[in-house]
């Protein structure tokens, strides 16, 4: 395992590579939602690295980096991911984005199509739908007032569907994580989560009229309440080269709810192997290009 330091634009981020057991595809990059780290992927990393070598990153607001004013949007974080892989000398990457990374992932396939072989997007929209933006904006109220029980309840049921968890693989389970999780922030983590989320807010929407040309994967979890299947396959409709897929018995949470399923649907596109038939999709599809007006 390599950790290396990087700085952009005055920020201080850093990147972990992991060499994996048989590197059948190039080195895949993990760019994690709001409370991952760059060593946080447990299971679902350790299953990656029988296929690949793993590059995760803790971005310019990630992890232990200082906290990232909400005025920088996506555009200065890809800029970083661009320049982090570009000093590590990858010129070609496999690339995985997950809920709040997802929008970082994507723009930076737009932006470097050749940088970019692949791309897997779990838990994705093309913008925050109004009935979304209350919940954010009070969980956000919440944290700021140090409510915390009522902050952790409100974020719940944002990261998870609370009315379909026993049809949820470890949903129970999750849950308790989560909660634990949300209860027990520190300080930093406090700070990180109020500027990323009212980034999220204030840089609301993905640029749609440069669509990403590489093949494309999008994953959502057939439960999932807020990054829903239906908005999952709007953000793959932006793609020249899309696939959506439904994952059954999942939420918002799939990388800790079905890691080894996420996995193998993964492996499966980025190896070009076939997707249909596989027993713990609801759906699969592909997914026709709308273009952007």
């Amino acid at each position: 395992m390599t950790v290396t330091r990087h700085r952009w634009g005055g920020f201080r981020c850093e990147s972990r590579f992991v060499r994996g057991r048989s590197a059948r595809i190039g080195t895949l990059v993990l760019v994690g939602g709001a409370f991952q780290t760059k060593e946080s992927w447990g299971r679902l990393e350790r299953e990656l690295l029988e296929f690949a070598d793993v590059l995760t990153v803790d971005l310019p607001g990630w992890g232990a980096s200082p906290v990232l004013p909400e005025h920088y949007g996506s555009d200065f974080l890809a800029d970083a991911l661009g320049h982090m892989l570009d000093e590590l000398g990858l010129n070609s990457v496999n690339l995985l984005g997950g809920s709040y990374g997802s929008a970082v992932a994507y723009r930076l396939a737009q932006k470097r199509p050749g940088l970019v072989a692949k791309l897997v997007l779990i838990g994705t929209m093309t913008h925050i739908p109004e009935q979304a933006q209350g919940p954010i904006r009070r969980s956000v109220e919440l944290l700021k007032a140090e409510r915390i029980e009522e902050f952790t309840d409100v974020t719940l049921g944002m990261l998870m569907n609370l009315d379909t968890v026993d049809s949820v693989v470890a949903g129970t389970r999750v849950r308790r994580f989560l909660r634990r999780r949300l209860q027990n922030l520190t300080p930093h983590d406090r700070e990180q989560f109020i500027a990323n989320t009212q980034r999220l807010l204030r840089h609301e929407g993905l640029d749609l009229h440069q669509p990403p040309p590489m093949p494309v994967l999008v994953a959502s979890g057939e439960h999932d309440s807020f990054t829903t299947p239906d908005r999952c396959r709007d953000l793959a409709a932006t793609c020249a080269d899309s696939r959506l897929a439904v994952v059954s018995d999942a939420d918002h949470m799939l990388p800790v709810e079905r890691p080894v399923e996420l996995v193998d649907l993964g492996m499966r596109f980025l190896m070009d192997e076939p997707l249909e038939g596989r027993d713990y999709l609801r759906a699969v599809e592909r997914v026709s290009p709308v273009v952007a007006v």
